[in-house]
């Protein structure tokens, strides 16, 4: 049996340790993956049925909202069937519950914003939490959130009559291509 001096033992566990980040990472791009691109389609459709029926557009986002919940539920089941691992359980909807709470106390109840301003809140609320979750998940969260954040504001002072469309494009097809990266990366 040989014997290991420290700083190979050293360098053995340093690569552990970055191979088990890298799973670690890849499993979180995985299942984000997943849901980017699940929440993107939903997203994108809901902003094109807005554009069109805009006097519905609350119930329009009420849908998206508890199909999207559900389909997060469906995604988490199939991957807990294969991983083991719960994704999405009763706290994370707690969590996304007090987090769309909050939301709408500032657009409904504080803020009283206007239909294009309610418009624009709600992508650039949900991306600053993927822009922040980059900064311990990885920088693909953190591209997408700035890239769907500053197409947003763009669209939001420069597009005029076809933001909804616009929306659909960046809000909508940025998650999809953001989550169609993840599974690349």
């Amino acid at each position: 049996m040989t014997s290991v001096d420290p700083k190979e033992a050293a360098s053995a566990l340093s690569d552990i340790d970055a191979i088990a980040h890298r799973v670690r990472q890849s499993q979180i791009y995985n299942l984000a993956s997943l849901m980017l691109i699940m929440w993107g389609v939903l997203v994108f459709a809901g902003h094109l049925v807005v554009h069109v029926l805009p006097r519905n557009a609350l119930m329009i986002w009420l849908a998206v909202t508890v199909l999207g919940i559900a389909g997060s539920f469906a995604i988490s089941a199939s991957t807990r069937a294969r991983t083991g691992v719960r994704t999405f359980d009763a706290r994370f909807l707690m969590a996304f519950l007090l987090f769309l709470g909050f939301g709408y106390l500032w657009t409904l109840g504080l803020g009283h914003f206007t239909a294009r301003q309610m418009d624009t809140f709600w992508p650039l609320y949900f991306m600053l939490v993927y822009t922040i979750a980059g900064l311990w998940f990885g920088l693909a969260f953190v591209a997408i959130g700035l890239g769907v954040t500053v197409l947003t504001l763009i669209g939001y002072f420069f597009i005029g009559g076809w933001f909804h469309l616009w929306m659909a494009v960046v809000n909508g097809g940025g998650m999809i291509l953001g989550g169609l990266w993840m599974r690349r990366s």
